[in-house]
């Protein structure tokens, strides 16, 4: 029953993530990206978390319900690509069935340009 129960969670937030990366990956466009590319100018400078954790909240709200730590949004410049970042560094699986492969998982998302 418990195992059912912490793969449950994780499945939750893995999603909770992609939503969260997703929707860092749409505030970078409309605020870094979009003005940068219309300015004809590299948006490889475009690595600033432009989620308030208010907005990171309601995307996401799940993964601010578990007691354990708040969720980072991170983005960094590749070659040709931006890659957004969510990760939830505090989430541990309770059964020790899982061992720590699926501790502190993460999602990204790949903008390219």
């Amino acid at each position: 029953m418990f195992v059912i129960f912490d793969l449950g969670r994780y499945a939750i937030t893995a999603q909770s993530l992609r939503t969260l990366a997703n929707a860092g990956a749409r505030a970078m466009m409309i605020n870094c990206y979009t003005p940068a590319v219309i300015s004809k100018t590299s948006p490889s400078s475009c690595t600033s978390d432009y989620l308030s954790a208010t907005d990171k909240q309601t995307a996401a709200p799940f993964l601010y319900s578990n007691g354990s730590s708040s969720p980072t949004v991170s983005t960094t410049a590749g070659a040709a690509a931006l890659t957004v970042t969510a990760s939830q560094p505090g989430f541990a699986m309770i059964m020790p069935v899982w061992g720590t492969a699926l501790n502190a998982p993460s999602a990204s998302t790949s903008v390219p340009f």
